[in-house]
């Protein structure tokens, strides 16, 4: 029998299990200074790596160099279980153990390895699934749990042929229970944001049960954990789901689901449970008025953005609530959540966002508002309104922002206008100029503004202009994603009944 639960790694597992917990420390950029993994960082990243990637150490794996820091013997393969972890992950795939590896090891997850894939046959063999709620312990009214599981379950059975069935005191299938501390298992809770819940995978007994750890500050709205997603997780890996690469699957391994943000199945968690079960008879009509959401696809031709800017080394292409990292040190641009960088700092679908690299902040703009990072920790007052920066109260959001750091002037751009702020004396130059005559050639309003490799590269809509601002004249176009380096995989086809 696969066991899963959810822990923070700190917590010893057994090998098949699945973590969701809050995160230990905030992520912080691949390119700041770094002095080395600790002791203790080694002894968690060969944990993790044991239970998620199926590393098996060996005896004097690791040495110390001429300065007593730590290194690994490439040997080992504790390298190459590194580089697959960050190949996972969308992260530059170094094999070192660099700070935002570790963590990204620490933040909130399933402890499910990433690497095993279970075969058609852990399934249940039946459509009928029958479920019981015991054990409540819980302030929290029984009858709020009761339709918050049985619309967690409508999310699977929308897509299936599947039926879940409620019993009182009957045997069923599954067993859906709260309990705290050692609740004879195997897997004890402990307390408040360790272990979240466990689940059983399909078979006979335990098998897919699902236990909650009663000592959780349980959410239905926007404080604490939100139930509903992990119950919505859960009851995946219950009828025979393993994890998804895809960030924006509900069964990707990290738990991200921000305050207010309503969990769904994406295209790939009903890909993936239909190759399981097959199609409900209901599924086309449901997914015509309500279709799964697609995680966006670099090489999608009619891809936009709605921001990009550069972050040292890095240019940044923002899309609804995920992102492409491209860095020349990146063997592949891939997709992540923003929140994975950014916690739930940022919002999502943004307008526009630029790095003041002088001063060591970034500024993220949605509508009226802006939010100012510096470390990637938001400071303290924001949001603020659009109209601290001195733009008139007319202008109601701002289209994309263009940073010019050896000048130290940012241009905003508002419909068919554009506007010169003064990053040195943090005041708005005059009036606004007409972006025809500035950027003569530019399309407006537009998407995205970046300034990239000599260039000024803008984007509107799926086109990408490569701009030359000393001769004023647009060099080349092409498709808005042509930075991404697109290589296009086998398009995937969403199964719909006949």
């Amino acid at each position: 029998m696969k066991m899963l639960w959810l822990s923070l790694l700190t917590v010893m597992m057994p090998s098949k299990t699945l973590v969701m917990s809050l995160p230990l420390w905030n992520p912080v950029l691949p390119t700041q200074p770094h002095a080395g993994p600790s002791e203790a960082d080694w002894e968690f990243a060969e944990e993790y790596l044991k239970h998620f990637y199926g590393y098996q150490p060996k005896p004097d794996r690791r040495k110390r160099t001429a300065d007593n820091s730590i290194d690994a013997d490439w040997t080992t393969g504790f390298c190459d279980k590194v580089q697959e972890m960050q190949r996972f992950f969308g992260l530059p795939q170094s094999g070192e153990l660099t700070k935002e590896t570790l963590e990204v090891m620490k933040r909130p997850r399933c402890g499910l390895s990433d690497v095993e894939r279970f075969g058609d046959t852990m399934r249940w063999k039946k459509h009928n699934i029958s479920y019981r709620i015991a054990g409540y312990n819980l302030t929290i009214p029984a009858s709020q749990i009761h339709k918050l599981f049985k619309a967690a379950w409508k999310l699977w059975s929308n897509v299936t042929p599947l039926q879940f069935r409620k019993r009182s005191r009957k045997e069923a299938d599954i067993v859906i229970s709260f309990h705290s501390g050692d609740h004879k298992d195997g897997s004890p809770f402990d307390g408040k944001k360790g272990i979240l819940a466990h689940a059983f995978m399909p078979g006979f007994g335990i098998g897919g049960d699902v236990h909650f750890d009663a000592d959780e500050d349980w959410s239905f709205n926007s404080t604490g954990f939100n139930l509903f997603a992990v119950a919505v997780h859960e009851f995946g890996h219950a009828l025979g789901l393993s994890h998804s690469s895809d960030p924006g699957a509900i069964m990707y391994p990290s738990y991200n689901f921000a305050p207010n943000y309503e969990p769904q199945l994406s295209f790939r968690d009903v890909k993936d449970i239909q190759h399981l079960y097959g199609i409900g008879s209901n599924f086309a009509e449901l997914s015509s008025k309500n279709p799964p959401p697609r995680t966006p696809d670099k090489c999608d031709p009619d891809l936009s953005f709605d921001a990009v800017t550069q972050l040292q080394q890095e240019i940044l292409f923002f899309k609804d609530r995920f992102m492409w990292r491209k860095h020349h040190q990146f063997e592949e641009t891939k997709i992540t959540l923003i929140s994975g960088l950014w916690s739930d700092s940022v919002p999502y679908s943004l307008d526009a966002v630029y790095e003041n690299s002088g001063r060591n902040f970034l500024l993220f703009f949605k509508g009226h508002q802006y939010w100012m990072l510096r470390q990637l920790n938001l400071e303290e007052g924001y949001p603020r309104n659009i109209w601290d920066l001195g733009l008139p109260s007319r202008i109601k959001s701002i289209d994309a922002a263009l940073h010019f750091t050896n000048d130290h002037y940012t241009v905003f751009f508002t419909g068919h206008e554009c506007w010169r702020y003064d990053e040195q004396q943090k005041t708005m130059e005059g009036s606004p100029t007409l972006i025809k005559q500035q950027w003569p050639g530019i399309p407006y309003p537009i998407d995205a503004a970046v300034f990239y490799e000599g260039f000024v590269h803008f984007f509107k809509g799926n086109v990408h202009y490569k701009y030359d601002s000393n001769s004023k004249r647009v060099v080349s176009t092409g498709p808005a994603n042509d930075l991404l380096e697109c290589k296009k995989d086998n398009n995937e086809i969403l199964m719909v009944g006949r």
